[in-house]
């Protein structure tokens, strides 16, 4: 199946392992190595070691939902089931981050909280786009 996009066609399959392939990557990352994957939000560092654990815990849980909102894309696509419902939940997923980032966003460091809210917003406009074209 293809779509017009500004770069001329694009094969919707192919757009859609690849959106959920990196959605698991990003989410491994997070499970694995949730110290570094905080290194990139925008909150700020923790004060004590129950902070440190409880912000280790919100990444593997994040990256628990990426890693399964990607596998459930991966296994609809080959099993010929529903895809679009996939791309909507972790659609929806990116809103979700992005209102928390904005109820948050007087306490955050500036240049990270717009960074990630931008990647929140992008993505859930761009999954958008994708569930539209999977029909």
């Amino acid at each position: 199946m293809r779509i017009e996009d500004v770069a001329g066609k694009i094969d919707v399959d192919a757009t859609v392992k690849a959106v959920a392939l990196g959605r698991i990557g990003l989410g491994v990352g997070y499970s694995l190595t949730p110290t570094l994957a905080l290194r990139a939000w925008p909150g700020r560092p923790a004060s004590t070691a129950g902070d440190a654990a409880l912000l280790r815990m919100m990444a593997r849980s994040t990256g628990g939902r990426d890693i399964g909102l990607g596998l459930g894309a991966l296994l609809a696509l080959k099993h010929g089931g529903s895809v679009r419902g996939w791309l909507e939940a972790a659609m929806l997923a990116d809103v979700a981050d992005a209102v928390a980032i904005l109820v948050a966003f007087k306490h955050l460091r500036r240049p990270r909280a717009v960074l990630m809210l931008a990647a929140a917003l992008g993505t859930a406009a761009a999954g958008q786009r994708l569930a539209r074209a999977v029909g």
